[in-house]
This record gives structure tokens, sequence and C-alpha cells, in this order.
């Protein structure tokens, strides 16, 4: 009796596992982030915005990708991306931006990407925003709340900023988090395709590791559960007379 009770305690748990997997895969990967999500303070660096779509039957027809006023970036050029229209909202900044060529008194606060007839974000797919960004400010990160809306009408505000705790955010915002500049690294006053490439293989990198790790865990989760039917398989069977 408490064999039996066992075997199908093993089975339960390692069912749960497999569940555990694929739902924290679906959920690790259902937000809008910034790719790469690291960067240097005080360069220039080329992001792309990712943006699944998590509704079964609406499409995503607008994307909007909010900069920070507070820490303003002076250089912001985007990719045309056909099907979309872009357009870039300007603010008045409290406190002008000191460049070379002298003081930057407003900047991109916003950017505003709008799918024509058929160009929208089907359900199961995603899209990717390109940006360039420069020079980024001396500061930890940059907070990117964006908004996304639906052919349904309805909206998703990924506006949380990370918590101090750790812990998990609802609607977590895309965050690009900065490093400060190495002593010995050569100034750049302008965005390099060397820098570019490398922007692209960190995110490829950074991609590669996740979906590695995901498939390491599953793997895990479906041997351990092979594992346990084997065993209610053997307890289930009675030695030969």
């Amino acid at each position: 009796m408490n064999r039996s009770i066992f075997r199908r305690a093993a089975v339960v748990s390692a069912a749960a596992t497999v569940a555990a997997v694929f739902g924290l895969a679906g959920s690790a990967s259902a937000h809008v982030t910034v790719n790469p999500n690291t960067a240097t303070q005080g360069g220039y660096t080329k992001v792309s915005f990712r943006v699944p779509n998590e509704s079964d039957s609406a499409s995503t027809t607008k994307v909007e990708v909010n900069l920070p006023t507070d820490t303003p970036i002076a250089s912001v050029s985007l990719k045309p991306l056909a099907g979309w229209t872009a357009v870039t909202t300007k603010s008045k900044l409290e406190t002008p931006i000191k460049t070379d060529d002298g003081e930057i008194t407003e900047a991109i606060t916003k950017i505003t990407w709008t799918a024509d007839s058929g160009a929208d974000i089907k359900p199961g797919q995603f899209q990717e925003f390109d940006v360039s960004l420069g020079p980024l400010p001396q500061a930890d990160q940059v907070v990117f709340k964006a908004l996304q809306t639906y052919s349904d009408d309805s909206i998703v505000r990924w506006i949380d900023e990370p918590s101090t705790d750790g812990s998990e955010v609802e609607h977590p915002a895309p965050v690009l988090k900065l490093a400060a500049k190495a002593a010995d690294a050569p100034a750049s006053s302008a965005p390099a395709s060397a820098a570019a490439e490398a922007s692209d293989e960190a995110a490829d990198s950074g991609s590669g590791a996740g979906l590695g790790w995901g498939i390491a865990g599953l793997v895990v989760a479906v041997g351990a559960l092979v594992l346990a039917l084997l065993a209610y398989r053997r307890g289930g069977q009675t030695p030969a007379a």
C-alpha cells in the first residue's frame, strides 16, 4: 500500500515538474523586452524592442515606447520597418543636455509604431522594432515603459519598474542595464558598425543561453517523468512463482 502511494506521488511530482517548466518558459518570454539588455554608459547602441502577441484571437496593431525624461537620450534613430508607420514625440527638457555642439533643450520621449493593414502582429507571432540610441546616460539602467494595443482595443501596459527586492512584477517594463565605461576604452561620438555587430551577437547569445536553460530544464523534467513511470510499471509487476 505504501509502495503504491509512493509510486503515484512520484508520477504526480514529475508531471508537476514538467508543467512548471513549460509554464515558466511561457511566462518568461511573454512580455515586451529590449535586446540586448545591456550597454555602456556614455556610448551608443542599437537595440530591438521585441513584442510578442499574447492574445489568442486579437492582433497587435500599435506599440508605444516611452523614453525617460529624467535621463534623456540626445540621439534617437529609427530603422524603417515595412508595414509599420513610426512617429516620434519630442518634449522640452527641464535640464538641457550638454554636448560638444552645444545644449540640447528637447529630446524624443516617445516612439509610436502603428501597423498598416495586414502588417499587425498575429497570435503566435512577434515583431522587433530597431532603434539606435546614444549617448546613453550615466545611470545604472534605462527603463522604457511600453504600451501594446490590440485589434480588440485592449491595451497591455508594460510599465512596472523592477522591484527593489528582486521579486517579479506583473507587467515588467523593458529595462536596459548600463555598465560604466572601462577606463582605457576610447571615446566615441557616433555609433560604430563593430559596436552594432557586437550588440547583435550579444542579443543572439543571450537568447541562445535562455533557450539552452529552457531545454535543459525540459530534459530533466521529462527524464524524471520517464523514471517515475518506469518505477510505477515495475512496482505493479509481481514476481513469477
